[in-house]
């Protein structure tokens, strides 16, 4: 053997080196498993809905936002056949308990199931599919007028807010749904609102009870104005 053919031991550590530095430069896969796991823990821990974004943050940025979508499909698809499932809503994604269930746990729960006055749901059917809407045009479609505290409790309820003012006398306040709104009745958008009857066994599926303020009992014309 000639000394061409033998092999430096230089050439050979500098191969191994580049070789090293080939396999730390190469992304380490994605475990879709842990993934799933991490997502899971993460989603059934939170008191509120998180978004994509919001969990993409628990990655510090090595899952992109498509993986994390296939993950919690696969991860819905997991718990579609549970007592509890994950669903996407207007603030992002969440765990809970299926209609069907509920009412047990209502039977030891502490707080009250909700009640809902007349008065409350009307308003509150009025501005969901009439939305944007001022107290007055509440008022024309009830025929009666809308009292101060059942506007506050709706929108202390996290269900209305007011949007902006018209610019008619008085600048009325502008009534419109909140994404909590959406949230509660676990929709997305309000595209997916269900027919008016159904909206009362909707609103009963919440758990938090609403204050059921009395209208008031007049038949005097109403002025449109702030409340």
């Amino acid at each position: 053997m000639n000394m061409n053919e033998q092999t430096n031991p230089e050439t050979q550590e500098e191969e191994r080196r580049a070789q090293s530095e080939e396999g730390a430069m190469e992304p380490a896969p994605i475990d879709l498993e842990q993934v799933k796991r991490v997502l899971e823990a993460a989603l059934l821990s939170a008191p509120e809905p998180l978004t994509v974004l919001q969990l993409k943050r628990l990655f510090a940025g090595e899952v992109d936002a498509d993986n994390i979508r296939k993950v919690l499909e696969q991860l819905r698809e997991e718990w579609s056949e549970r007592s509890i499932e994950l669903t996407p809503v207007a603030s992002g994604w969440r765990f809970r308990v299926k209609p069907d269930y509920q009412k047990f746990l209502d039977r030891i729960s502490q707080e009250k199931p909700p009640r809902y006055s007349r008065a409350v749901l009307e308003t509150l059917a009025i501005v969901a599919y009439r939305q944007p809407v001022t107290r007055g045009d509440i008022e024309d479609v009830r025929g009666v007028a809308v009292s101060p505290p059942t506007l506050n409790a709706l929108v202390e309820r996290g269900w209305i807010e007011v949007i902006g003012h018209r610019e008619s006398p008085g600048r009325p306040a502008i009534f419109a749904t909140t994404r909590k709104f959406l949230d509660d009745l676990n929709l997305r958008s309000l595209e997916e609102l269900p027919p008016l009857e159904e909206l009362q066994s909707a609103l009963a599926a919440v758990p938090a009870a609403l204050p059921t303020p009395e209208e008031e009992p007049t038949d005097n014309p109403s002025t449109e104005q702030s409340p």
